[in-house]
C-alpha cells in the first residue's frame, strides 16, 4: 500500500542538513516529497519567497501549511509528534555527543559489554559528517568523505549494541553520590555511573553589524553546504586557520574568485595549506584586514565594508557571499551547574591540569583524576570539547578509544 506523502522537503542533493533531516524522516519510516532546487526553479522561487527573499534549505512544508527551516532533529520530533525516549532510565555509561570521539567511547564500551547510550541533539557524525572530505584519518590511503566517516561509525557502534537517543539537547547534568543525573529537554531524566561530555563545538561569529541580519541571505559557516549557491560568483571567505583555507580551496571548485580576509599579518593554518592558498589562482588573500560591517538590500547581503588595521582606510567589497571561519565555542553551555570545570574560553578542564596549579577538587583527596577526567570524578571528556585537544578527528577517535579505557576502569570502582 503506497500513502500520498504530505510532507515536502525543499533542498538540494549536496546539502548534509538535508540529508540528516530525510534520514530522520527515513528513520521512522515517514513519507515525504522530496524538491531539488537545483533541478526545480519554481521550488527554488517558492524557498525564496516563504523565507523573506533568503535561500535556506532544508526548508519543509507540512500537511497543514507550516514551515520548519533548517530545523534540528528535536524541533522534526516536535512537530512530528515523535517520542524521542531512551529505552531505559539508568545505563552504565552515559555519551552525550554523537561525533567521532563519543562514537568511538561508544564503540569501544559497548563491545566490552558496558551498557552505553549516546545522546546527539543533530546528526551523528558532529561536523565531521558535515566536511566535504577527510584526507588525514589513518586507514583511509585516498581520503573518505565526512558523510561516510561518520555512518561507517555509527554502524560499527550499533553492531556493538550501543543504543542511540537522537533530536535530543542535554539541559543538565548534574552528579549524586556514585550516579550522575542527566536531563533532557523533553524532560526525561537519566541516571548512569559514568559520563562522557563529547559535545565538540560550533563555529564562532564576529558580531559585528548586520552579521544576525544576512545569516543564511549571503553569510555563511558552512562551504559544503552552501558553496554550490554561489557558482560562477565572487565570494569572501573571514579567517586566516585551517578551515579557512581549506574552505577557500574547496569553493573554488564552484565560485569564480575567493577574497580571503585574514585579520593577522599572517596565515595560521598549516604549511601545506598555506602553500595551496596562497599560490591559487582564484584566491586573492589580503592580511591586516578587519570586517567591520555586513549591508544589504532586499533581504540579500550587498556590501561588506572592512578596513586596514595598519592604515585605518576602510573599503566597501562587493562578495555574493561571505563564509566565516575564525575559530569555534565549545558546547558546553548546559553544564552551567554541573560543577564541571571549564577554562577562561569555556573548554572543559581535565587531568593533570586540574590539580596542577590548584586546590584539588572535591573527590580527588585521595586520588588524581585520570587523564581525561573532568572535575566531577566519573565525569570524562573527549574531543574538540576538551580544553588542549588538537581539533582534529583522527585524534578525537583517539580521545575516544582512551576515555573508553580509563572509564571501564573507573567502573570497577563504583
Amino acid at each position: 500500500m503506497t500513502t500520498n506523502p504530505k510532507i515536502t522537503v525543499y533542498g538540494a542533493y549536496w546539502c548534509p542538513d538535508c540529508r540528516r533531516a530525510k534520514q530522520f524522516l527515513g528513520e521512522h519510516q515517514i513519507p515525504y516529497n522530496w524538491v531539488d532546487i537545483e533541478e526545480d526553479k519554481e521550488g527554488e522561487q517558492y524557498v525564496i519567497q516563504k523565507n523573506d527573499g533568503k535561500r535556506i534549505i532544508p526548508t519543509i512544508e507540512f500537511e497543514d501549511g507550516s514551515l520548519l527551516v533548517e530545523p534540528s532533529n528535536a524541533e522534526l520530533a516536535t512537530k512530528l509528534g515523535l517520542k524521542t525516549t531512551a529505552e531505559r532510565s539508568h545505563y552504565d555509561l552515559i555519551v552525550i555527543g554523537g561525533g567521532p570521539a563519543g562514537l568511538t567511547t561508544a564503540l569501544y564500551t559497548a563491545r566490552e559489554g558496558i551498557d552505553t547510550l549516546v545522546i546527539e541533539r543533530a546528526a551523528l557524525g558532529g561536523q565531521a559528517a558535515t566536511t566535504q572530505w577527510l584526507d588525514n584519518v589513518p586507514g583511509f590511503s585516498e581520503g573518505i568523505s565526512g558523510a561516510d566517516f561518520s555512518h561507517q561509525l555509527r554502524l560499527q557502534a550499533e553492531r556493538f549494541g550501543v543504543e542511540f537517543l537522537q533530536a535530543q539537547d542535554v539541559t543538565e547534568v548534574r552528579s549524586d553520590d556514585n550516579y550522575q543525573h542527566i536531563a533532557t529537554g523533553d524532560g526525561s531524566k537519566y541516571t548512569a555511573k559514568a559520563v562522557l561530555i563529547a559535545t565538540g563545538s560550533s563555529y564562532k561569529r564576529l558580531n559585528v553589524p548586520g552579521e544576525e541580519k544576512y545569516i543564511g541571505a549571503g553569510i555563511h559557516f558552512c562551504a559544503t553546504c552552501d558553496g554550490p549557491f554561489y557558482k560562477g560568483m565572487p565570494v569572501a571567505v573571514i579567517g586566516g586557520g585551517n578551515s579557512a583555507t581549506e574552505e577557500s580551496v574547496f569553493l573554488t571548485k564552484f565560485v569564480e574568485k575567493v577574497t580571503l580576509l585574514v585579520r593577522g599579518s599572517e596565515l595560521t593554518a598549516s604549511k601545506v595549506l598555506q602553500d595551496k592558498v596562497l599560490s591559487h589562482p582564484q584566491i586573492d588573500v589580503r592580511f591586516n584586514t578587519e570586517t567591520l560591517e555586513f549591508q544589504g538590500a532586499e533581504s540579500k547581503l550587498k556590501t561588506v565594508i572592512i578596513k586596514n588595521r595598519k592604515t585605518d582606510q576602510r573599503e566597501e567589497i562587493h562578495p555574493s557571499g561571505v563564509f566565516t571561519f575564525i575559530g569555534q565555542i565549545p558546547n558546553t553551555g548546559f553544564l552551567a551547574n554541573s560543577g564541571v570545570e571549564t577554562n577562561q574560553w569555556g573548554f572543559i578542564v581535565s587531568g593533570h591540569s586540574l590539580v596542577h596549579d590548584a586546590p584539588r577538587p572535591a573527590g580527588y583527596e585521595s586520588r588524581d583524576p585520570t587523564l581525561l577526567e573532568t572535575s566531577v570524578p566519573g565525569i570524562f571528556a573527549a574531543g574538540d570539547v576538551r580544553a588542549d585537544s588538537t581539533k582534529q578527528v583522527a585524534s578525537a577517535a583517539g580521545e575516544g578509544a582512551t576515555a573508553a579505557l580509563l572509564i571501564r576502569e573507573y567502573l570497577k570502582s563504583v
